[in-house]
C-alpha cells in the first residue's frame, strides 16, 4: 500500500523521529495529568460534582488559554521551539511536583486550580510548538500523513497514559498525588529527548528580532493583530478553523455528558464511574487512531473538505441514532464515530493552516487555533451545563449536537465546491 510505503519513509526520517517522541512522552504525561484532575475533581468520594461544576473546573482550567494563546503564538515564532520543548517540559515536572504536594496538603481549592492551571498553561507553547515546527522536517508532499501519525500518535499516547494512571491508582491505593508524580517523570523524560533535535532545526528562521520582557505586551497585541489579519487572507484556512470549531464544541458537548452518565447513570460508585469514564476515552482513542489511518487515503480521493464534510454527515446520523439510548455499549459505539470524526477533521485542518499559512506567522496561527479549540470546549461545558439533568440523559443535547454537525457538513461541501480540492 502507498501509505504503508510512505510511512516507512516517513519514520525513517531521524528528526521526524525525535520529535515524535517529544510528542509521545509530552502527550502520555498530559493524558497521566489529566486523570489525576477529573479523579481529584469529578471523582473523589467527598465531592458530588454536578454538570454545573464540571462547566467552572474546565471554564478555570481552560478559558485563561484565551490570553496565554496569541502570547505563545508570538513568543513560539521569535523563541527556538526546540528550547520551548527542554524548558517548558522542565517547567512542567516541577510544576506537577507541585501539584502532588497540594493533593496531600489541604489547602484552599483554587490553590489546587492555579497550580493545576500553570501546568497546563505551559502545554500551550509545547502543543502548539509541536505543529509549528512539523513542516521544519517534513516534506510538504508527507505532509498530511505526517499530521495524521504525528497529533494521532500523541493522542494515543494521552490515552495510554491516562490507562496508566489508572493502573497507578490502584497500586498506590488512589493515591493521586502518585499519579501526579509519574507525570511529572515523563515530563522530564521528554524535555530529555528534545535535547537530541538541534537547537536551530525546528525555526523559527532568525531574523535578529529579539523579544523583551518589557515590550511583550505589546508584541503580543501587534502579533495577534498580524495573526489574524494574516489569517483572513487565507481564506481556506479560516473556513477549516470554523469548522473544526464547531465540531470541537460538539464533542466537548458529549463529553461533559458521557462523564456525567459515568458518574451517576452507569456505575454504582466512583471508581467504578471513573474505569468506565477510561473506557470511553480509549473507545474514543481508538477512533483516533482509525482516523490517522483513514484520512490520508480519504483526502487524497475526496479532498481535506470533502472528507471533513463526510465526517461531520457520518456524525449527524450517528450520533443521535447511537447517542439517544442513553445506554453504554451504543454510547461507546458513538465514541469511538466521534473520536474518529473529531481527529479525521482536525488531521485536514492541521494540513489546511500548515499548508496556506506562512512560516512566519505559524506559531501565531496554530496559538489562534488552539485558543477557539479551548474556548469551543469550555462553551459547550457551559451550554451542557444549563440543558442536563443530574445523571446527564438529555434528548435536546443530542438532537442539538447532530444539527450543529448538519450545519457544518452543508458549509463544508459548499466550500468544496467554491474552491479546488482542498
Amino acid at each position: 500500500m502507498p501509505v504503508v510505503g510512505d510511512l516507512r519513509v516517513l519514520l525513517r526520517l531521524r528528526n521526524f523521529r525525535r520529535l515524535l517522541a517529544v510528542r509521545l512522552l509530552s502527550q502520555s504525561a498530559d493524558g497521566v495529568y489529566q486523570v489525576a484532575l477529573a479523579s481529584h475533581v469529578v471523582f473523589s468520594p467527598e465531592k458530588q460534582a454536578s454538570a454545573a461544576a464540571i462547566a467552572s473546573a474546565m471554564a478555570v482550567l481552560l478559558l485563561p488559554y484565551s490570553l496565554v494563546g496569541p502570547f505563545a503564538g508570538v513568543l513560539l515564532d521569535r523563541w527556538s521551539r526546540r528550547q520551548v520543548f527542554l524548558y517548558g517540559n522542565v517547567l512542567r515536572a516541577a510544576l506537577a511536583c507541585c501539584t502532588a504536594l497540594l493533593i496531600l496538603g489541604s489547602v484552599p481549592e483554587w490553590l489546587f486550580y492555579t497550580s493545576a492551571l500553570c501546568v497546563t498553561a505551559v502545554n500551550r507553547f509545547v502543543l502548539a510548538g509541536l505543529s509549528a515546527a512539523l513542516p521544519r522536517v517534513v516534506e510538504d508532499e508527507r505532509l498530511i500523513l505526517a499530521n495524521s501519525l504525528s497529533p494521532t500518535a500523541g493522542t494515543l499516547a494521552a490515552t495510554a497514559g491516562g490507562a496508566l494512571a489508572f493502573v497507578v491508582r490502584l497500586v498506590f491505593a488512589d493515591s493521586d498525588a502518585a499519579v501526579v508524580l509519574l507525570g511529572a517523570t515523563l515530563y522530564l523524560a521528554s524535555a530529555l529527548v528534545s535535547l537530541s533535535l538541534p537547537i536551530g532545526l525546528l525555526g523559527p528562521d532568525p531574523d535578529g528580532d529579539r523579544i523583551r520582557l518589557g515590550t511583550a505586551l505589546a508584541v503580543t497585541a501587534r502579533g495577534l493583530v498580524e495573526g489574524l489579519r494574516h489569517l483572513a487572507e487565507r481564506k481556506q484556512a479560516a473556513r477549516a478553523l470554523a469548522a473544526m470549531t464547531v465540531i470541537r464544541f460538539c464533542y466537548g458537548a458529549l463529553t461533559v455528558m458521557v462523564l456525567m452518565l459515568c458518574r451517576y447513570a452507569w456505575s454504582g460508585n466512583d471508581s467504578e464511574g471513573l474505569a468506565l469514564l477510561g473506557l470511553a476515552v480509549g473507545v474514543s482513542g481508538a477512533g483516533f487512531f482509525a482516523a490517522a489511518v483513514m484520512t490520508p487515503w480519504a483526502v487524497a480521493r475526496l479532498g481535506r473538505f470533502r472528507w471533513m464534510a463526510v465526517c461531520a454527515a457520518a456524525a449527524t446520523v450517528l450520533e443521535p441514532a447511537l447517542g439517544l439510548w442513553f445506554a453504554l455499549p451504543p454510547v461507546l459505539v458513538a465514541a469511538f464515530v466521534l473520536g474518529l470524526v473529531t481527529q479525521g477533521s482536525k488531521i485536514a485542518t492541521d494540513t489546511v493552516v500548515q499548508t496556506t499559512v506562512e512560516d512566519a506567522f505559524r506559531g501565531r496561527v496554530f496559538s489562534l487555533y488552539d485558543v477557539l479549540f479551548n474556548v469551543a470546549f469550555v462553551s459547550a461545558a457551559a451550554v451542557s451545563a444549563l440543558l442536563l439533568p443530574p445523571d446527564g440523559r438529555s434528548a435536546p443535547v443530542v438532537i442539538g449536537v447532530a444539527l450543529l454537525y448538519a450545519v457544518v457538513a452543508a458549509s463544508l461541501f459548499r466550500w468544496s465546491r467554491a474552491g479546488r480540492n482542498l
